[in-house]
Parts: C-alpha cells; structure tokens; sequence
C-alpha cells in the first residue's frame, strides 16, 4: 500500500533531524572540532574528480572504517613499519587523534583541491624524512624507504577496496576495481612508493612477495591491543566502534588471520549483515 503523499511528506520531516544527528556525530569522528577542522568540501579540480572510483569508494564512511582497520592490521606486520610507529608516534597517548589524521589526509587527496592534496602529500613526506632507526636486531629503516611506503599503499588500497565491494558493491565490475589500484597510484608514487599496483593481480604479487619480510612479537601484539581496545571517544561510538572492528578482522586474509592469533568470527553471517545496516543506515544519513 503506497502512502499518501502527505503521510511521506511527515515521516520526512520526522526523519530529518535523525539524519541531521547521525551525519554530524558521524563527521565529528573524522574532524577535531577543537581544532577548527571541518569536512573536506568535494572539488572536481583536484586529483581524481567525481567520475574517479576513488569518489565512489573513499565516500562510503563504513567501508572505510572497516577498511582502515584492516590495513593497520596488516601494516603492523611489517617490522620497519611496526617500528616507524613505535619509535616515533605519539599512538599510546593519541591514537585516535593518529587514525584522525589518516582519514583527513585520505579525504584531502580524494576530494580536496589540488593544491590541498599536494600540500598534504608535500607534509607527510616531510615527517617520513625525519623517522628513521633501527629495529631490535640493528638493521636500520628509514619512513621514505620505498619498500616500506609500498606496503603501507598496498595494504591500503587492497583493504579500502575490499571494504567497498562487501558493504557497499559486491558486483563491481573487474575493470573497476582494477582502475581504483591505477587511480591511487598517483598517491602511491607521489609519496614514493614502489613497486606500485596498478591493477588487482599487481596488488596480489606485491603482497605475496612482501610476505615472507612480514612477523608477530610483543610489540605487534601490544600495537594490535591499543588499537582494538581503544575507549571510543564518545560513549554513542561503542556500538559502532565494535562492530567496525570486527568487520575489519574478518576482512584480514586468512594468512594474516592466523599470524595474528585470530580466529574466524563464530557468527560471521550475522556480523557482516549487521555491518551492512550499519552502512546504509549511514549512507541515508548523508543522502541529500
């Protein structure tokens, strides 16, 4: 039975500070209202432009989440990457204040104008000159190693990519999601990583041969525990926080799994269906 018009017209305006409240408490995760910081505003006269995938699959907030703790899991495994962070992050004191600047710097290259992305691009490149060290057993490393910076990319995009065609667009086309690994590797090779994937089978031949360079220790294990055990910064976000995480792990690949010490969520079924109302009860909320 189709309701009448004027019935829609109230549940509409019913519905609007609902969604009003969910996109601003959503918006204040990703910008530090302290700080002055506001939504990066979409500009097609940056990088990409709003035909890019990287619009598409940057734009959906659940899958990035979902995504984001993915990548940090497998990131962790490299030892020069581990070590970057446990030398020279401040991630005990403020690591939400660090995954915050992850996901601004994402959203800038994305979406900000080419100036800005190139300004952010020109900033973390400037930091990674400055993190240098040596691991536990001496060998030295250094953040502008582009081995390094390769599998924090690769990590990323795999993981970013995987959280969109699970939550968002299961039946992406090959082609599309081969095109996503092209477009961001102008972030990639700005950065200077390389090798750089540029399709799906590059991406997989880039992980695997990193693969035997990757381990777990203590450190890992203690990085893995502030990250999933972290209070959520607003007692509304636990719920959410959660469920996101453990989207993220059972986004992991089986190997990386079990490097961990994981074992397969006991109702995956139900974690991911719920992860999918989480994401589209988000996506009506920033739906004009």
């Amino acid at each position: 039975m189709t309701p009448s018009p004027p019935a829609t017209a109230l549940g509409s305006l019913l519905a609007r500070p609902l969604k009003r409240a969910i996109a601003g408490q959503v918006a204040a995760i990703f910008n530090d209202r302290r700080q002055g910081e506001r939504p990066v505003q979409r500009r097609p006269d940056g990088l990409f432009g709003p035909d890019a995938v990287a619009w598409r699959v940057h734009g959906d907030v659940a899958g990035m989440m979902v995504g984001g703790i993915a990548a940090l899991m497998l990131q962790m495994l490299h030892p020069a990457v581990l070590a970057g962070v446990w030398d020279h992050s401040r991630f005990r004191d403020d690591l939400s204040g660090r995954l915050r600047r992850t996901a601004r710097f994402i959203a800038l290259t994305t979406y900000g104008g080419r100036a800005e992305a190139e300004a952010a691009i020109a900033r973390v490149r400037a930091i990674h000159g400055h993190v240098r060290g040596s691991l536990p057993d001496g060998t030295p490393y250094a953040a502008n190693d582009p081995a390094l910076l390769a599998w924090v990319h690769v990590t990323e995009t795999a993981s970013f990519l995987a959280g969109w065609t699970r939550y968002a667009e299961p039946g992406m086309p090959g082609a599309a999601r081969d095109r996503y690994f092209a477009e961001m590797a102008r972030i990639g090779t700005a950065l200077g990583a390389d090798p750089v994937p540029r399709s799906r089978a590059e991406a997989r031949a880039i992980m695997a041969a990193m693969r035997p360079a990757l381990r777990v220790d203590g450190r890992t294990r203690e990085i893995a525990h502030l990250l999933l055990a972290r209070p959520p910064a607003e007692p509304w976000q636990a719920p959410l926080q959660a469920i996101t995480q453990q989207a993220g792990l059972d986004l992991l690949p089986d190997w990386a799994r079990r490097m961990h010490g994981l074992e397969r969520p006991p109702a995956r079924p139900l974690l991911r269906a719920g992860t999918r109302g989480v994401a589209e009860a988000i996506r009506w909320a920033f739906r004009p």
